[in-house]
C-alpha cells in the first residue's frame, strides 16, 4: 500500500491486516499487537519512499501508545490521537506532547466515556486537522480503529457507524484538496457487526465525494485541546 501511495500509483490505500499493530513498540509487542503496521508505513516512507513528513490520525478508541512512542523525539511524523481516557493501555495524556525535538510533533486528545460524534468530530476538525495542515505531511496515514462504537464491548464511547464515514470524510477532504496520497490500517474493533457495518461505512466514505459534516466547537473538551495544541500549531 505505502509503495503504491508514494509512487502515485493509488491516491487512497487500505490495509485490512491483522493483528492490529499501534500498541506495539519498537521492541515489544503488547495489546493484542504484534508489529506496528503503520509506524513501518510512515517509517518507510520517510526512509525509502521520499516523504519528508508523514501525519498519522489514530481514532482507535485506545490510545495508540507503541506510534506514539517511536515517533516521540521525531519531528518528521505528526501523531494525533483522539481515544477515551482511562482505559488500556493508561497513557495519552493531553499533556504529552511528544520530548526534545519531537516537542508538539505528538497531539494527545483524550475523551471522557459516553462521548459521541460531535466531540470526535470537532476534535478533528478544530484541533487535528488544522495543525496537520500547518505541518503539511507528504504522505497522511489512519490507525483506523472502530472500537468507539456503541456497541463495542472493550470501551464505553458512543459513535455509530455513519460517525466514522464523518471521519472519513473530514480526512479524505483534506488529503485530496492538497493532493495527498491518503492510506488507511486497520486497528481494533471487538463487535464483529459494528465492525463490519463500521468499516463498510468508511470505505463508502472514501469513495464518494460527499463534504464532511461541519461540527460546532465543543465546548470544555474542545477548548483544553485547543489550549493545548495552539502552543505548537496555528488553530
Amino acid at each position: 500500500m505505502t509503495r503504491a501511495l508514494m509512487a502515485g500509483e493509488a491516491r487512497l490505500g487500505i490495509s485490512a491486516a491483522r493483528p492490529s499493530g499501534h500498541h506495539a513498540e519498537a521492541a515489544r509487542a503488547m495489546g493484542f499487537c504484534l508489529f506496528n503496521n503503520v509506524a513501518l508505513a510512515a517509517e518507510m516512507a520517510i526512509r525509502e519512499l521520499g516523504a519528508r513528513r508523514v501525519f498519522i490520525l489514530d481514532w482507535d478508541v485506545h490510545h495508540g501508545n507503541g506510534t506514539a512512542e517511536i515517533f516521540r523525539y521525531r519531528s518528521d511524523v505528526l501523531f494525533a490521537s483522539i481515544h477515551q481516557e482511562g482505559i488500556y493501555p493508561g497513557t495519552g495524556a493531553l499533556a504529552d506532547v511528544g520530548s526534545g525535538p519531537g516537542a508538539g510533533y505528538t497531539i494527545n486528545l483524550p475523551v471522557p466515556a459516553g462521548s459521541g460524534e460531535e466531540l470526535w468530530l470537532s476534535l478533528l476538525e478544530h484541533i487535528v486537522l488544522p495543525a496537520a495542515r500547518s505541518f503539511v505531511p507528504d504522505l497522511i496515514l489512519i490507525s483506523a480503529g472502530f472500537d468507539a462504537h456503541r456497541r463495542d464491548p472493550l470501551a464505553g464511547c458512543r459513535l455509530e457507524s455513519g460517525s466514522f464515514a464523518e471521519l472519513a470524510r473530514h480526512v479524505r477532504q483534506t488529503a485530496f484538496e492538497r493532493a495527498l496520497p491518503l492510506g488507511v490500517v486497520l486497528e481494533g474493533g471487538y463487535e464483529p457487526d459494528a465492525l463490519a457495518e463500521s468499516v463498510l461505512a468508511t470505505l463508502q466514505a472514501l469513495g464518494s465525494q460527499d463534504p464532511p459534516r461541519s461540527a460546532a466547537p465543543e465546548g470544555p473538551v474542545t477548548s483544553r485541546a485547543a489550549a493545548q495544541v495552539g502552543r505548537y500549531w496555528p488553530l
